[in-house]
């Protein structure tokens, strides 16, 4: 009980002179040690990554899970170890209500049978999100909360360490500089006692300088103090050091914890260029299979059914594919109108946004004329539609006869 009570009183006492000398150095009335400049630079690194790894982090979450009340769930469900539920996704949701619909229609229609193909479409789609999400959140996610809850975790427990030991070498060194204050007097009375009584022959400046130090601390109450200072400064000096080295070593990890978030990221973005490409050709084979019914094409007089259809005639390209290219029959029509001075028809394939004023918006399908210019680039050619009038791309133009 008795050791207990002294440790506890040396903790005590410890923490006292620590906050004291926390702050005496916020008003500027204590000096303070400095990191050296390289450990220094390693803090601000390590402080840096954590920031960014908890935003990239976060933002990925948002991109995976855009609900923040289904990422609530699945964030306590972590904490308490349990299994979170499957959910179904709004592809899956879409999906099997084109189904429906399209049952109820009748899977012999044309119509019924393409609501159940796009169906189906949309929950492969759903299940390669899925398995997207999945891959991203072991591969992706895990790395990056594992280094902020632990690798992160251990580098502030290290660094707190280090701001203690900073301060108990600071207070050390405040209480050599007040214990020297008291040094020259009692060196003199010390010297005068050993000139008049020396109790050991052997005792003097030349011969045994570390004896001399020792009786004077046990004879002289300043001295004892200054004595004592010297012993706590080397001692604090000591751990400081070893305590910076230890931190140190943390810190340089935080290069290895880069190249590690650098296979996550590659992995990370393997998994969406998987994901894009499986949905990019899911849409596609759901594009040849719609192209397959006549119906869906046949005009009723329907403005609404020929938007529809012109929505399905997208052109089935890679995504990094240039736009196509025109035939080489419209090839000749484009050479023929641009050496032509008069106006010619053109049925508009995709649809088109202007990028500016002197641009001219195209919706597919319609029909407008088209002009050549002289000066204008060789890709484009004047599109009239009534009263308007502006620069339209001839890759998005098939001539008519």
């Amino acid at each position: 009980m008795d050791f207990n009570v002294k440790r506890l009183a040396a903790d005590a006492g410890t923490l006292f002179s620590r906050a004291v000398q926390f702050t005496e150095e916020k008003f500027g009335q204590a000096e303070k040690t400095e990191l050296d400049a390289h450990l220094e630079n390693l803090l601000t690194r390590a402080e840096s990554t954590k920031h960014w790894t908890e935003k990239i982090l976060k933002q990925t979450e948002v991109l995976l899970q855009p609900n923040p009340n289904v990422r609530i769930e699945e964030f306590l469900y972590e904490k308490l170890d349990k299994k979170v539920p499957t959910r179904i996704n709004n592809h899956d949701l879409l999906g099997q209500s084109m189904i429906d619909s399209g049952t109820e229609f009748g899977p012999g229609t044309a119509y019924g049978n393409a609501l159940i193909k796009c169906g189906e479409t949309e929950k492969q789609i759903g299940g390669a999100e899925r398995e997207f999400i999945q891959s991203s959140a072991i591969n992706f996610l895990t790395p990056f909360r594992n280094f902020l809850e632990g690798d992160f975790k251990t580098i502030l427990k290290e660094r707190k360490l280090l701001q203690n030991k900073r301060l108990d070498l600071d207070a050390a060194k405040t209480k050599l500089k007040k214990a020297k204050m008291g040094d020259a007097r009692a060196l003199v009375i010390a010297l005068f006692s050993l000139n008049n009584v020396r109790p050991f022959k052997c005792i003097s400046c030349d011969e045994s300088p570390h004896l001399l130090k020792l009786y004077l601390s046990e004879t002289f109450p300043d001295y004892r103090s200054l004595f004592q200072a010297e012993q706590d400064l080397k001692m604090t000096q000591s751990e400081f050091d070893r305590q910076a080295e230890i931190t140190r070593l943390l810190l340089e990890g935080i290069s290895s914890t880069h190249a590690h978030h650098l296979r996550c990221l590659n992995d990370f973005v393997e998994a969406q260029m998987t994901y894009y490409a499986q949905c990019y050709q899911y849409m596609v084979d759901l594009q040849k299979q719609l192209g397959s019914f006549p119906s869906a094409f046949s005009s009723n007089n329907n403005q609404s059914t020929a938007s529809a259809a012109a929505s399905i005639s997208v052109p089935i390209l890679p995504l990094s594919a240039p736009l196509p290219a025109t035939t080489t029959n419209a090839s000749s029509g484009y050479t023929e109108l641009q050496n032509f001075s008069g106006s010619r028809k053109a049925r508009v394939l995709y649809d088109y946004d202007a990028a500016g004023s002197n641009e001219l918006s195209l919706l597919a399908d319609e029909v407008i004329m088209v002009s050549s210019v002289p000066g204008m680039d060789s890709d484009w050619l004047m599109g009239e539609r009534g009263n308007q009038k502006g620069k339209v791309p001839i890759t998005y133009l098939e001539l008519l006869n």
